[in-house]
Parts: C-alpha cells; sequence; structure tokens
C-alpha cells in the first residue's frame, strides 16, 4: 500500500459538507458535541437496512448457515414472542448469556428492534455472577444456553424482575425444561415459531438516546457495573468504522476486509466473545449493515480458525494480539489458503510492536489494525491501519473525527479539560474522551457515575500521551488491573475472593507477563499464623466464586508483609519488581506453590 493522501486531507474530504460522514454539533445531555449526521437513529433501523442483503449468507455456525432475509423473518418472530408472552415493553432489560451462537445475534436483534435494553453477560460468569447481572438490571427475559440455564437453575427464585427463560443447547439436542421452575422456561425454537415472508417487527419508535444495552465492566471497587449505551452510542461506532474503512480506501489501500476477487461479499471470522463491546458493536452490528457473512466459532482453536479461512475465504480476522500469534505460529499455517485475509484487526490487550511485521510477512495483501476503546466508548475512539501502522506501530492511532482526546495530568482537578492545559507529545497523563461514543453512565450507580464522567468526557483510567500527528500513545495503567487474553480482571475482585479465605491474612493481585495471553493472573499471599493450605487449594477457593480466567495461576507465599506507602496502598510496582525480577518475567513458569505453616 501507497499512502497518497495525509490523514487530514482524507478527514476533509470524507466529512465535507454533503458527504456521507458529514457532522453536526447537537446537544447531548446538555452539552453540545459532535455527531456522525447520516448515522443510523436506531439499531432498528440498521436491522431494517440488512434486510436489502437478502440471500446473501448472513450467520455460519458449523453446518448451519442463516441469510439476512431467514435472519429478519425469525428476528421478527422473536420479537413479537417478547412483547406476546412475557409482554416485554421498550426500556426492559433482556438478557443474553450464551456462548457464541447463531441465536445470540437473533435474541439480541430482536431485544433491540423491540425497544429493550439489551444486557450481555459474560458467559464465564458462575452462577452467582449470573444472578447478580440479572438481579441488579432488573431483567425480565433472559435468553441463555443450556450451560448458562443450569447454572442459573438454582437461582432463578432469587430474581423476582425476571418473567421468563429462553433456552437453546449449543449442540442442537432437545431440551425439556425441569418441572416446576420459579419462572416459565421455554425454548428458542418455541420462540421463534415459523417464520415466513410475513413475519414483522412489532411497531415501536425509538430514539437516538433512548437506552440500547447495558454491558457490566469490572470495577477497581465492588460489584460489576453496568454501562448503560445509548441507540446513537451503537449507532456512532457503527458509523466510524465505516469512516475507517472508508479512509484507509481513500489513501491508497484496499479497504479493510474488502471480499477478494471474484467474491460477492466479505467475511469475518468471529473469535471474540459477542458479550464484549468488541464483538458486538464492531463485529456483529458493523457486518449485519455492511452485509458481510458472520463466521462464528464453537471455541477458539487456531488451527480450527485456518481452516474456517480457508474454507469460508474469511477476509478479516482478529481478536486479541495472542488468538493472532497463535494463527501464525500455527504448524497447520503453510499449508492452508490464507489468499483471501484481507485485514488483520485486533485490540483488547496490549499488542507488541513486532506483530505488525510478522503480519505482514504471513499476510502480505492485508491491512492490520489495531485500535483503543473502552467498553465506556462503545468500543473504537481511536484507529491506527495498514502504512500508519506500520510506521508507528506502538501507537493506537488517532482518534475518529467526531472523538476529542485529552491528556490530564495527574492532579487536574477541573470538570473539563482546559484550553492551557500542558500538551505536546512528551507530555503524559490520564486520557479523556468526549464524544457521542461514550456512555450516560453506570446502571444504578450514580457515584461511580460522576467519578467517571463530566460534562461529556469520560476519564478513561490508561496513562497516555499523543504525539504531533494526533496519534495516541498508551503508556500505563491507571486502573489496577489484569488483561488477560482480552479480559479485563480488576484485582481488587480477585482480592476480595482471596481475602474470604481463612488462612489469608494479607493478599495483593498483579499482572505476569505471558507470551500468548499477554498477562496472567498472579498473587502474593500472606498467611495467618498457624495456618496451612496450599497454592491449588487457594485457586479452588477462588474458582469456587469468580469466572474461570480470574483465577490466579501464579501464587506466591511470603512470610514477610506486603510493601505499603504511609497510606497503607500496596507496592505494587515494588511487589512486582520482587516477585518477577529475578529473571522470571515473562516466562510465564509458576514461581511457588506448597504450604506454609
Amino acid at each position: 500500500m501507497t499512502t497518497t493522501m495525509s490523514l487530514a486531507e482524507a478527514d476533509r474530504t470524507l466529512t465535507a459538507p454533503g458527504q456521507m460522514f458529514e457532522m453536526e454539533t447537537v446537544e447531548i445531555r446538555g452539552v453540545p458535541t459532535r455527531v456522525w449526521k447520516h448515522a443510523p437513529g436506531s439499531l432498528r433501523d440498521v436491522l431494517e437496512l440488512s434486510r436489502a442483503h437478502g440471500d446473501k449468507a448472513y450467520l455460519v455456525y458449523e453446518d448451519e448457515r442463516t441469510t439476512f432475509e431467514e435472519h429478519y423473518r425469525i428476528v421478527a418472530n422473536l420479537a413479537c414472542s417478547l412483547e406476546e408472552r412475557f409482554g416485554v415493553d421498550t426500556g426492559e432489560r433482556v438478557t443474553i448469556a450464551m456462548r457464541n451462537l447463531p441465536e445470540w445475534a437473533m435474541g439480541f436483534w430482536a431485544a433491540a428492534v423491540s425497544g429493550a435494553v439489551v444486557v450481555p453477560l459474560n458467559a464465564w460468569w458462575t452462577g452467582p455472577e449470573l444472578e447478580y447481572g440479572l438481579a441488579d438490571s432488573g431483567t425480565s427475559v433472559a435468553f441463555v444456553d443450556q450451560g448458562r440455564f443450569e447454572r442459573l437453575l438454582p437461582h432463578l427464585a432469587d430474581l423476582p424482575d425476571l418473567r421468563g427463560v429462553v433456552v437453546t443447547t449449543e449442540d442442537r439436542s432437545a431440551f425439556t425444561a425441569p418441572k416446576d421452575t420459579p419462572v416459565p422456561v421455554v425454548t428458542f425454537a418455541e420462540m421463534v415459531g415459523d417464520p415466513g415472508p410475513d413475519s414483522a417487527l412489532p411497531a415501536r419508535s425509538l430514539d437516538p438516546e433512548d437506552d440500547a444495552t447495558i454491558f457490566y465492566t469490572s470495577g477497581t471497587t465492588g460489584r460489576p457495573k453496568g454501562a448503560v449505551g445509548t441507540q446513537r452510542n451503537m449507532c456512532t461506532n457503527l458509523m466510524s468504522l465505516f469512516f475507517i474503512n472508508s479512509r484507509q480506501s481513500l489513501r491508497g489501500a484496499s479497504g479493510m476486509g474488502d471480499a477478494p476477487p471474484g467474491a460477492d461479499q466479505s467475511a469475518y471470522l468471529l473469535s471474540v466473545p459477542l458479550f464484549h463491546a468488541t464483538g458486538c458493536h464492531s463485529i456483529l452490528v458493523a457486518n449485519t449493515a455492511a452485509g458481510n457473512k458472520l463466521v462464528m466459532m464453537h471455541h477458539w482453536d487456531p488451527e480450527r480458525a485456518l481452516e474456517l479461512i480457508e474454507r469460508e475465504r474469511i477476509t478479516t480476522f482478529g481478536g486479541v494480539p495472542a488468538m493472532v500469534m497463535q494463527v501464525i505460529d500455527s504448524p497447520e499455517f503453510a499449508g492452508r489458503d490464507t489468499s483471501s485475509v484481507r485485514a488483520v484487526a485486533y485490540g483488547g490487550a496490549p499488542a507488541p510492536p513486532e506483530l505488525v511485521r510478522r503480519i505482514k510477512e504471513h499476510f502480505p495483501v492485508s491491512a492490520p489494525s489495531n485500535g483503543y476503546g473502552l467498553t465506556e466508548t462503545s468500543s473504537v475512539t481511536t484507529m491506527n491501519s495498514g502504512d500508519d501502522y506500520v510506521r508507528k506501530p506502538d501507537s493506537v492511532g488517532p482518534a475518529v473525527p467526531v472523538c476529542d482526546v485529552r491528556v490530564v495530568p495527574e492532579g487536574f482537578a477541573g470538570d473539563e479539560p482546559a484550553d492551557d492545559l500542558p500538551s505536546g507529545p512528551e507530555v503524559t497523563g490520564e486520557l479523556w474522551i468526549k464524544g457521542p461514543n461514550v456512555v450516560r453512565g453506570y446502571w444504578k450507580k450514580a457515584e461511580a457515575t460522576d467519578a467517571t464522567f463530566t460534562r461529556g468526557w469520560l476519564r478513561s483510567g490508561d496513562v497516555a500521551r499523543i504525539d504531533e500527528e494526533g496519534f495516541v500513545y498508551i503508556v500505563d495503567r491507571a486502573k489496577d488491573m489484569v488483561i488477560r487474553g482480552g479480559e479485563n480482571v480488576y484485582s481488587v475482585e480477585v482480592e476480595a475472593a482471596l481475602f474470604e479465605h481463612p488462612a489469608v491474612s494479607d493478599c495483593a493481585v498483579i499482572g505476569v507477563p505471558h507470551e500468548v495471553l499477554g498477562e496472567e493472573v498472579g498473587a502474593a499471599v500472606v498467611m495467618r499464623p498457624g495456618t496451612r493450605v496450599t497454592a491449588e487449594e487457594l485457586a479452588r477457593h477462588v474458582r469456587d466464586r469468580l469466572a474461570g480466567f480470574k483465577v490466579p495461576t501464579h501464587i506466591w507465599f511470603r512470610s514477610e508483609p506486603l510493601p505499603r506507602n504511609p497510606q497503607g496502598k500496596v507496592l505494587k510496582r515494588e511487589l512486582r519488581s520482587s516477585l518477577l525480577g529475578a529473571g522470571t518475567e515473562g516466562t510465564g513458569t509458576e514461581r511457588s506453590a506448597g504450604e506454609m505453616g
């Protein structure tokens, strides 16, 4: 690819008056905000547009194929059943808790076009965690697969707002609900009925500022918080992705993920969970609108991914950087036809700059890209791709035109960044973000909302710098968390679980470098005098309370107190250095286990 136009020129051309990506300023919650003038008004509008793709393949799962028209009819019947069977109305919450299945997408769209607020829950959560998400959101109806249903069953009696559960099976076997459940349980097939050409969506009128989703994100204190996204948030991300693709094409490259010669559509390999903003906002919604084929995997496996890339002529794949590296390093790579790949997109975890070179070596016609965003920014805020990424591989790219980003120094006490704040490529500080992609706040958590959102700005919790071209570099995390394979693990949650063990006197959780996952969870533990416990027992104790990806895989037992500052805060940099500094950093080996007496 040869870039013939600057970023600034491309932005001016694409956002000029009358163009698809023209911008205007509207007031959102009292704050003047730049928005995409021609963005769809709601997710319902997006689904209606998708019907034009007709008999093109939309969802592919194992041997199942669903066209856009078939999908539309199924969604219409589902949406009507939500209203007729369970009385779901605009603004009520509908949860989806299942692995990546076609029914995930169908349930999402059915709830969305009904005006319900979709609540995707982490499919790896335990029963108590799922109960919390359903109870906190006040969910009326839940779409679940059989695995999640079995976890939820003991908790159904404790969910007074829940009016119904819709169950599907992963292996497509028949499902029979247990007798005398506290709430009605029906199968997905019963809800769908017999879709046909006359299937129609229930009548609804949706506004861009209506709530659309609640995505739960773990917090630095307490339980997970539900980030409330609006219809505008979702549609902004869609338009931002289309803008990025158009800018890529305008600057002399094929659009990211363009169909290869002879193909009538692009194909995306879905390798990340739909219950994350990346999977839902940037993959599901974007590919639905674009008329692309979405190929689902039962579970992540690099060899299976290569098989699907060849069979389905995949044009875009990615996920977290670890997944890309696993595909490239697979012993089956050389024997598979990967020539259809036009884009390798990833984010959600720190990416080594060396990965860019390896992508260009193994996928020579592809455009590598790495973006930055949060649940609270409805996925994409910045994107670095193509030649820009090769030129600046350690950057996450410039912000999309409807977003403002600022570096705010530590100690700043204002409610919005002042124009006279220090700036320049050497200035670091917390990254603040403003735009129509920023969610309206946290569900029923006013204090947390006030601490994170101010006058349209989001305090990201990430430490960054911005160079003279506007490219953002994430240099550190202000939040105390571990990113394991793209999953955020907040230390306080794991520490709280460890403290529940009677033998634990003190503990601290840190990230341990891992070549594939980026980081794993590690814990330093101080035992109570006279107690005995093994690392395996502590790991099992945490696993009984939290999802598996949060369980420490490295546990160090210490006889001396944890290092703390005068205010009592654990000095985690010092602790990490003492634990990992003896030549073990990046090896992923177990440092200690056994018993303490």
